[in-house]
Formats: C-alpha cells, sequence, structure tokens
C-alpha cells in the first residue's frame, strides 16, 4: 500500500481493488485533470466533465464548450455524483478508460502545487546526496 501518490494521501478505507493506485499496482503518471463526476457505474468507472471557453474570432466572443472522459473510481475513494474529482493518467485500463481518481474534493491547481512540492523535496534530497558524494 502506498501512503502517498503524487501529494495526495491515501484514504483511510482499505480496498482489494487491483486498479487502486493506492492498494492495487497502477502507477499514475504527473498528467493530472480536474472535474465533476456526472456519471457513475457499478462496475467502478465514472465519467467526470470540466467546462472551457473557446474564442470565436468570427463574433468576437467565447462559446461555452465541454470535455467528458471516462476515468476508473475505486472502491476505496468511491467519488458519488456531483464531487470535485483529480484524475491522473495511467496505462490503458480498459478500451476507454485510461484515467484513475486519486482525490476527491481537490482541484487541480492545489494538485499542481503539491506535485512541485513533491519535486522541490527530491530534488533537494538529490543535492544532498551530491554534496555528500563530494
Amino acid at each position: 500500500m502506498r501512503s502517498e501518490i503524487l501529494g495526495f494521501k491515501a484514504p483511510q478505507k482499505e480496498c482489494t481493488d487491483k486498479k487502486c493506485p493506492f492498494h492495487g499496482t497502477i502507477v499514475p503518471k504527473e498528467e493530472l485533470f480536474t472535474g465533476v463526476v456526472v456519471r457513475k457505474d457499478v462496475n467502478h468507472s465514472a465519467t467526470i466533465e470540466w467546462a472551457r471557453r473557446k474564442y470565436v474570432p468570427k463574433y468576437e466572443r467565447y462559446e461555452p464548450r465541454r470535455s467528458r472522459m471516462r476515468v476508473h473510481n475505486p472502491a476505496c475513494l468511491n467519488a458519488e455524483i456531483g464531487q470535485e474529482v483529480v484524475a491522473a493518467r495511467t496505462r490503458p485500463l480498459s478500451k476507454t478508460k485510461t484515467h484513475v481518481i486519486i482525490s476527491v474534493g481537490h482541484t487541480v491547481e492545489v494538485a499542481e502545487a503539491k506535485v512541485a512540492a513533491a519535486k522541490n523535496k527530491s530534488d533537494k534530497a538529490e543535492q544532498k546526496d551530491v554534496k555528500k558524494k563530494n
């Protein structure tokens, strides 16, 4: 079991899901997405959605657009419809799922800050190792 992934703490609840990033064998990458859960399945899948704005030069205005993504919803997190989640890229889990939920209730800005802090921490540790060798 991993206690932390990309700066996010593991949930208190245990699970036996092989595709769980905390209790299983999945290794998430540092590519993060944030969105709201709009659909949930019994197969540990969910659909997240986020809004974006696209500029239309002809009318000199912005039009609202949305993006959707299928993600794996581990049993230990169990994100519900309407909750904001952070998803990370993984190896392909099925035909349509290549992302897994790693946190419930955080935004991507918080996630990026945590990833940057973890990188800085590892960089400082490497610098100390280099100084010890010299």
